[in-house]
């Protein structure tokens, strides 16, 4: 089995399945995150993968930099947003000089990083009264057959962060604001597919694992209508976290 290192530096290898597989951020989710920086804000996403939250941080008016330590997913979001700066790293090492941002946003990203040491990097870069955001999509296992596909490709460890006490933050942030967001993606038997081969756990995963998923999400698909171009709704929550820093 890979490695938390391994698994959390695996996405690059499927970047097209990320892109294509993984649901866009609520504008109102990012809005939120976003509030105490202000009109027009200079924005660091870290872990910006292939552009799904900063898309929307962009669309909202925010000057956008993204960090991401995986060059191929930087690649892929050259791709989509051209024009946007874009800088390899990680939260705990941010080649950004102090206090030159008004924010910062994790999307689906936090669970990997070192709490202590990337509270401390981020509160170094972000100006007096900048804001450190988290968000993630989470599907809704409310619904039996969400439970069941979960089930199916064994967790991650974002899922497992949210179930406990959620998100911690450290030094110089202080208490967490939270808010959550309920919504449907359609999605069809394609994306629901890319969303599957898109995580860390089969994407580092043995081939004769990725065939025995790849086996029970057919016949599940197949179970919930999932079939051809047919959309069913998948639902999500969207967690949102922010703290301002003092």
């Amino acid at each position: 089995m890979a490695t938390r290192d391994e698994m959390a530096t695996s996405f690059g290898a499927a970047a097209g399945a990320y892109d294509q597989g993984r649901p866009d951020y609520p504008a109102e989710a990012v809005a939120w995150l976003l509030e105490p920086a202000g009109a027009h804000p200079r924005v660091a996403d870290i872990g910006a993968g292939t552009g799904k939250l900063p898309r929307v941080v962009a669309a909202l008016g925010a000057d956008v930099i993204a960090v991401d330590p995986d060059a191929a997913m930087l690649a892929r979001l050259r791709d989509v947003l051209p024009g946007v700066q874009t800088l390899i790293g990680a939260a705990e090492t941010l080649s950004l000089p102090d206090e030159s941002l008004d924010a910062a946003v994790l999307g689906q990203a936090w669970h990997w990083v070192d709490p202590v040491a990337g509270s401390a990097e981020i509160g170094r870069v972000l100006r007096p009264g900048g804001v450190l955001g988290l968000i993630w999509n989470i599907r809704d296992e409310s619904v039996p057959w969400v439970a069941r596909l979960t089930a199916i490709m064994k967790g991650s460890h974002a899922e497992q962060l949210l179930a406990g006490d959620g998100p911690v933050m450290a030094s110089p942030f202080g208490p967490l604001e939270t808010r959550t967001w309920r919504w449907h993606r359609p999605v069809t038997r394609q994306t629901l597919t890319a969303m599957v081969h898109s995580r860390s756990y089969i994407i580092t995963a043995s081939a004769d694992e990725r065939a025995r998923i790849d086996r029970e999400i057919g016949a599940l698909f197949d179970e919930v209508g999932a079939v051809g171009e047919a959309t069913v709704d998948l639902p999500y929550v969207t967690h949102g976290y922010r703290a301002v820093r003092p």
